[in-house]
């Protein structure tokens, strides 16, 4: 431990060793379980080997657990009744100054500043208010120092106050603290330990910080903030923590929220404090240190006072020697020569008591006397006391009077001023004895030596009974101390307890963020799963995600027509699937060959049900390029197939048509009743008729009565055969002419082999001299 503490102040500047060791522990433990190191020396080894690992424990040791107005009952105990005392009695114009030491990231001290501003607005006088705010991290500092925080302070903040001291950020996300309460706070980055504190201050706020501390520290820092407070100041501290000792110290204002105002400190604890503090300071020096310590230089202004106050008591008096006491009989000043009347116990020097310090003869009048001051607030006096002085009595006169004026006057612990004064002697008055007086002497004289002996016996049983009781006292303030001690253990604990609930908060807001990340990664990767799903559906693609093995990661519904898939087939090989492919048996081969080349590879397959798809594999990529296995996925193609096979035909139509248009000859179909349904460009020149013309007549429009019935024998010929030799005919042209024709004749036949159609190409028959002289045209030509 004492390695990682010398390893966290040199890289960090800052002392830990002061902490609570099981604190530091826990968060060395959790740091150790980070890194998953099981002993403590190899952690050490781990900090010494990584400076980066120095600085994140340093960031887990300050616990940052604060929100605006933490302990809401706290916070109003601190609006009602402390902050309304901070302006009292100070005149329009001045100056008051707070501290918040710990303050994280400037939620608490917002939060006073805020109650600072409405005391202010209340009032409506002219304050100048400065609210000092400082951390160690220098991280949370420059938070508190920007304003910005989350838009979950709705929570902890009441609208009309979330209206008044914040805006708004435009996105919306976050709330900016407003200038105004901006202004009132000055952030800086400061070590309680070891930097100088703040002074002349009206309230400090230190609240769940010392709760981290060891005991030692707690006392020290307690005296260090009764140095920085102005008398009467205010001390703000967390549920679990209090003043302790220093009871003297501080008045309680509200001891459930821990509210308390500082009272003067006559026993010089003030000084002592101070010396506590400078002890601290690396460049301080002996010199430096020693100086807070004398009288003339440490508290001044106290001891003036309390000198001037005794002097002018003691002058009303008129008497050389006195003391000022409390209630208690602690000397507070001493005046004039009073080892006469007063010798040092014996014992621990401590703070010295009058009680115990008065001579023989002293004590019990002096108590009796002080009891009833105390009681009735009035002058007791007690005349001719015998005194025990180096080995004779003297006579005393004692006066013990309140102080009602002055710096006494607004003190809670009443004072009193003891007058001590050597009373005068009696002179003997010598005269003449007569006889007659002689027997009476005698018997006067046997009297006051019974009486004398009388008085000497209940002084011994008074002194007896003194004893008893102060040894009843002593036993009581044993037991003080035990219940004391016993207090302070259960403190101690208390300060645990809720140590380990601060941090318990700490890793529960933690738990709390890493949840709420991974709860938006899981509605996003729940969206992307639906989007995918959807995609993938929408599409209808038969899909198959396998892995390097070959196994099935998922598949999508329509992948289920295609091969025999169920959901318990997730996790099994492809190859171990009966798929309805025809002819295809290469699925597990080629998923393989892709595996190793990377190459994609597409495959047209078909199914038993007739249907075509397109098989493509494709390597599966992560986002950071690993190839984690194989896509295959169906894409139905039957209707492309289908339109592929009907363009097939179209274009061999296409082909034809273009031949029957081209053609010089007539080519006519006509279905078997007669009726024309083709004409073509050839028909048109040869005939006359146009196409339109052509398709409303009957081919026996064409064909002269006397051929009718040869053409109609014709036709039940191309029943027998689907074509016939080619005939000498004629047939009518539109103009009435009678033309002479080649004509072939054939049968259109349907796939289930019925004639639907007859199909003729019809040729004019020209001379044979024409075509003579035509040729010899040509040749001449």
């Amino acid at each position: 431990m004492k390695k990682i503490f010398i390893l966290l102040r040199t890289q960090t500047g800052h002392d830990f060793s002061q902490y609570k060791t099981s604190t530091i522990y826990r968060r060395i433990e959790r740091r150790m379980a980070v890194h998953q190191v099981d002993v403590i020396d190899s952690y050490v080894k781990f900090l010494q080997q990584t400076p980066v690992e120095v600085e994140a424990l340093f960031r887990d040791l300050l616990i940052g657990v604060t929100n605006f107005f933490r302990d809401p009952e706290a916070f109003e105990v601190l609006e009602k009744q402390v902050i309304p005392k901070l302006f009292d009695g100070k005149p329009a114009g001045a100056v008051v100054r707070a501290w918040s030491a710990g303050c994280s990231t400037g939620e608490e001290a917002y939060s006073i500043a805020i109650l600072l501003q409405e005391r202010l607005e209340l009032l409506r006088q002219s304050f100048k208010v400065q609210v000092f705010a400082t951390d160690i991290d220098s991280r949370a500092i420059a938070t508190a120092r920007a304003g910005i925080y989350p838009a979950s302070i709705v929570d902890d903040i009441s609208p009309e106050r979330l209206a008044r001291f914040f805006t708004v950020e435009p996105d919306g996300s976050a709330y900016r603290v407003h200038k105004s309460i901006r202004d009132m706070l000055v952030f800086s980055e400061h070590d309680l330990i070891k930097d100088p504190p703040f002074s002349k201050l009206d309230l400090i706020s230190c609240r769940n910080l010392m709760i981290y501390m060891s005991t030692d520290l707690q006392k020290k820092l307690i005296a260090l903030f009764h140095y920085a407070l102005m008398p009467g100041g205010m001390l703000f501290l967390g549920t679990s923590e209090t003043v302790g000792e220093f009871g003297e110290l501080f008045a309680v204002l509200d001891r459930k929220s821990k509210a308390y105002q500082r009272k003067e400190d006559f026993q010089g604890e003030k000084r002592a404090a101070l010396g506590r503090f400078l002890s601290h300071r690396p460049t301080a020096t002996a010199r430096e240190v020693a100086q807070p310590l004398t009288a003339g230089q440490a508290v001044p202004a106290a001891k003036l006072s309390l000198r001037q106050l005794t002097e002018q008591t003691l002058l009303q008096q008129v008497t050389p020697t006195g003391a000022l006491v409390n209630g208690q009989g602690d000397i507070l000043y001493l005046h004039g020569r009073t080892g006469m009347f007063l010798e040092p116990a014996p014992g621990d020097a401590g703070i010295n008591n009058i009680l115990k310090m008065a001579r023989e003869g002293l004590r019990r009048d002096l108590t009796t006397a002080l009891h009833k001051a105390a009681n009735s607030k009035e002058r007791v006096h007690a005349q001719g006391l015998r005194v025990k002085t180096n080995g004779h009595f003297s006579q005393v006169n004692l006066t013990v009077c309140p102080v009602v004026h002055g710096l006494a006057a607004a003190l809670e612990s009443p004072l009193f001023v003891v007058i001590l004064e050597e009373a005068p002697a009696v002179e003997a008055h010598a005269g003449p004895i007569v006889a007659s007086q002689e027997g009476r002497s005698l018997d006067v004289s046997a009297q006051i030596a019974e009486l004398n002996e009388e008085l000497q016996a209940k002084e011994e049983h008074l002194h007896s009974a003194n004893e008893a009781l102060e040894t009843s006292n002593e036993e009581l303030k044993s037991s003080n101390e035990e219940m004391q001690s016993m207090n302070e253990e259960l403190q101690s604990t208390n300060e645990e307890l809720e140590t380990s609930k601060e941090e318990l908060q700490s890793i529960n807001e933690e738990l709390a963020t890493v949840n709420t990340e991974l709860q938006t990664k899981v509605t996003d990767l729940s969206r992307a799963n639906n989007d995918m799903n959807n995609l993938l559906a929408g599409t209808g693609i038969a899909t198959v995600f396998v892995d390097l093995d070959l196994r099935i990661l998922r598949f999508t519904p329509p992948a289920t027509l295609i091969i025999n898939l169920i959901r318990s087939d997730v996790g099994r090989p492809v190859g171990h699937i009966v798929s309805n492919l025809v002819g295809y048996d290469r699925l597990v081969a080629d998923v393989q060959t892709v595996l190793k080349t990377l190459i994609p590879k597409e495959v047209d397959v078909l199914t038993e049900e007739g249907k075509s798809y397109t098989l493509r594999i494709l390597p599966y990529r992560t986002l950071e390029n690993v190839i984690e296995g194989a896509v295959i996925t169906f894409v139905e193609i039957t209707e492309i197939v289908r339109t592929r096979e009907a363009l097939r035909k179209a274009n061999e139509l296409l082909r034809l048509a273009v031949v029957v248009r081209d053609a010089f000859d007539a080519i006519t179909v006509q279905d078997l009743d007669g009726r024309i349904l083709a004409w073509n460009p050839g028909a048109v020149r040869m005939y006359g008729w146009t196409e339109l013309e052509a398709l409303k007549m009957n081919v026996r429009d064409r064909i002269p009565a006397a051929l009718q019935e040869q053409a109609l024998a014709s036709v039940r010929q191309l029943s027998q055969a689907e074509t016939l030799e080619p005939c000498q005919t004629q047939r009518i042209a539109k103009d009435g002419s009678i033309k002479a024709v080649s004509l072939t004749s054939t049968a259109l036949v349907n796939e289930s082999g019925h004639m639907y159609a007859i199909a003729t190409t019809e040729r004019t028959k020209q001379p044979k001299t024409g075509s003579n002289t035509e040729l010899r045209d040509e040749s001449a030509g």
